[in-house]
């Protein structure tokens, strides 16, 4: 599996965020055998099946789960490539809203003018929306759970499994005011995971005046890999503040932390791939 962006918020650039990458949530998981997955549609999208800018498009058969509708989770729709070409299917599995509003009429008006040069609907590809909540479906070969988690506005969280590994993504997920504490649905996404992506936009500090924007910390995202056994965890959606030098204090600082608690953490970093495999305990 490969991370094309891993900030949270707003893509950002300069030297002080170069080795990590300024690209907002995206990432693309291979399976082999059956059509690639791709987590969110942030900026890094941009970089799927695109080896240069000059590069002609080239037809991308696959799916996309979509944790939610924010800026910089979407952005990178328009941007991709692949949607240039005729062949290209596009499969995305995206939060059902609460007020019925149907998915591909929000995409149409969000890829439109004024805001965007063209419409969605004329690119040449074929794109289907599928409207999920908590579900238990199958994408291929791949067995993908889907629960709703606590952010602000309709947001999911997935667990998939192939090949007998297991991935959990959780890119934006809102910690809990006061005590550490799990919805059974982020519970059941996270236990015994062999990879656990997961939200750390914040520091402690930083929570304590941004308390309901929805995200976590990096210390409970350690507690939420201890506490469901994960075997490696992958800090993600970093703050777009957040240079490269602090990155790698933390993941230094906590490398030691997270083997004594039984598991692995890494910062992800956009270009960076990772192989996933059944970890045995």
């Amino acid at each position: 599996m490969s991370f094309h962006g891993v900030r949270g918020s707003t893509a950002c650039h300069g030297r002080e965020t170069q080795r990590y990458g300024g690209n907002t949530s995206c990432v693309s998981v291979d399976f082999g055998a059956s059509s690639p997955l791709i987590f969110d549609l942030g900026t890094g999208l941009r970089y799927i099946n695109c080896q240069t800018e000059s590069s002609e498009p080239k037809p991308f058969v696959g799916s996309c789960l979509l944790t939610h509708l924010h800026w910089d989770h979407t952005q990178g729709l328009p941007f991709f490539k692949s949607l240039l070409h005729p062949e290209t299917v596009l499969d995305i599995y995206a939060p059902k809203q609460p007020d019925g509003a149907s998915l591909r009429e929000i995409f149409l008006k969000k890829i439109a003018p004024p805001t965007f040069p063209i419409c969605l609907n004329e690119f040449e590809a074929t794109i289907n929306f599928h409207e999920i909540g908590d579900d238990d479906f199958s994408i291929g070969d791949v067995q993908v759970m889907s629960r709703f988690v606590p952010h602000t506005g309709p947001t999911l969280g997935f667990r998939v499994v192939a090949n007998n590994a297991t991935v959990t993504y959780l890119s934006d997920h809102q910690q809990p005011l006061g005590e550490f504490a799990l919805t059974t649905g982020a519970r059941q996404l996270c236990q015994n995971t062999d990879l656990l992506i997961h939200d750390s936009q914040f520091t402690p500090a930083e929570f304590e005046v941004k308390s309901d924007w929805g995200h976590s910390t990096i210390e409970f995202a350690m507690w939420v890999a201890e506490t469901t056994s994960a075997k490696r965890l992958a800090l993600f959606h970093h703050d777009p503040s957040r240079t490269d030098d602090a990155l790698d204090v933390i993941a230094n600082r906590l490398a030691g932390v997270a083997k004594n608690r039984g598991f692995e953490v890494f910062a992800a970093a956009d270009e960076m791939s990772v192989e996933v495999s059944a970890v045995v305990s």
